[in-house]
């Protein structure tokens, strides 16, 4: 099971994307989000979930840990597939699309690629209530990604993928990168404390929280 790649990226078109790892080719399924953001020629990390079948293996990849955990919410959705969730991921930003689940607007759910009214209620029934993470931290481009400048590479893994979305989020409210670095570090010493590591949403409300003081 593949989790995780880090490599050059060799080529991307509206769908997919292929990935150098040591001389191996990956081609992965992405959102166009995650398109955009993986620059052709340079060094990015992708979150993977892969999909087995008999007669496939199917690899998907994610710009970040939050929009894979956002696909594998869709993919609990009675009637939606890997392929499918990717064409929601690709209609709009994740918040966006939290915000009609929590809406419970079953109306503007089945204007999503491949999503009909059935699909769109069933999106409701199993998702809302558990949307807020996303909204919550949109507007900080911890889930949207709007903190990236247009073009830019993915994360390298000198950070993991929590760190990262912190990183990013900070980034975008102004903060510098000396007070980042001191902050990543005063939740790695919470982490080794705790034992385990922080979710998105315990991570980026602890960095908020620490330089407030």
């Amino acid at each position: 099971m593949i989790a995780r790649l880090k490599g050059i990226v060799e080529f991307k078109d509206q769908e997919t994307c292929v990935v150098d790892v040591a001389g191996v080719g990956y081609e992965l399924s992405c959102s166009l989000e995650t398109l955009d953001e993986a620059a052709l020629g340079e060094t990015a990390v992708f979150e993977v979930y892969t999909h087995v079948r008999e007669d496939q293996i199917s690899l998907f990849g994610f710009r970040s840990r939050a929009e894979k955990e956002f696909f594998l919410s869709l993919l609990s959705v009675n009637g939606i597939g890997p392929k499918m969730a990717i064409k929601i991921l690709s209609a709009g930003s994740l918040a966006s699309i939290a915000r009609a689940i929590e809406a419970g607007d079953a109306k503007a759910l089945s204007q999503l690629p491949k999503v009909g009214k059935k699909t769109a209620e069933q999106l409701v029934v199993s998702l809302k209530g558990k949307m807020g993470v996303y909204i919550e931290f949109a507007g900080l481009g911890a889930v949207s990604g709007k903190s990236r400048q247009a073009g830019a590479s993915m994360p390298l893994a000198s950070q993991n993928p929590i760190e990262s979305e912190i990183t990013s989020a900070l980034t975008h409210l102004g903060f510098r990168s000396q007070e980042i670095e001191h902050v990543l570090t005063k939740l790695g010493d919470q982490t080794r404390e705790r034992g385990e590591a922080p979710t998105l949403e315990e991570g980026v409300r602890f960095a908020l929280q620490f330089l407030a003081r």
